[in-house]
């Protein structure tokens, strides 16, 4: 049994054995964006060559803080989030990968302005939980991981559980009085 931020304390990228490549980011509508992704294997060659590239890439995308494997065309319940140094980020884990991760406990939901790498010109109003527990496994170990976490990076990671079960943002607005365009800053 897992408690309370088991096998995350501790864990930093550098705990991944090779070194992560940028992979291009897929925008909508590629199907690969709105289909389920499969469970994996976290201590597979492939799954942690994954995880690593979608910190890579996560780390060269301006104002991105999570990174899901359909994001980078590839089909998987792997995903990458950080959202250290963000002003809304009050409660902060670091950098992290999760595979397999699912929502255990979900409360006090509030609605909230969210983008998208991958839907890169709108942005949308979407009530998710500010407290939240999710449970899933680390690449390359394959230990198990419980966070409990709470406000902007709740809200991050049910974002990239999400892109993981082939749904975006767009799909969780109430409708189009919600989606916007996104504002350009020169």
């Amino acid at each position: 049994m897992t408690t309370e931020y088991a096998g995350l304390a501790g864990w930093t990228p550098a705990a991944l054995p090779v070194p992560g490549e940028v992979r291009p980011v897929v925008s909508a509508p590629d199907p690969v964006l709105s289909r389920p992704g499969p469970e994996v294997d976290p201590t597979s060659d492939e799954i942690v060559r994954l995880a690593a590239d979608l910190i890579a890439t996560m780390r060269v995308s301006p104002g991105c803080v999570g990174l899901a494997a359909p994001q980078v065309g590839v089909g998987a319940q792997v995903f990458a989030v950080d959202v250290t140094g963000h002003p809304k980020a009050v409660t902060v884990h670091g950098t992290f990968v999760l595979c397999n991760a699912r929502v255990v406990e979900a409360t006090r939901w509030k609605s909230g302005r969210e983008g998208c790498m991958s839907v890169p010109d709108l942005t949308g109003d979407v009530k998710r939980a500010s407290r939240l527990v999710v449970e899933g496994l680390l690449p390359g170990s394959g230990a198990p991981v419980r966070l409990v976490t709470d406000g902007f990076e709740a809200r991050a990671l049910q974002h990239e559980i999400d892109h993981c079960q082939g749904l975006l943002f767009l799909d969780r607005v109430a409708g189009a009085h919600a989606i916007y365009q996104r504002k350009v800053y020169q």
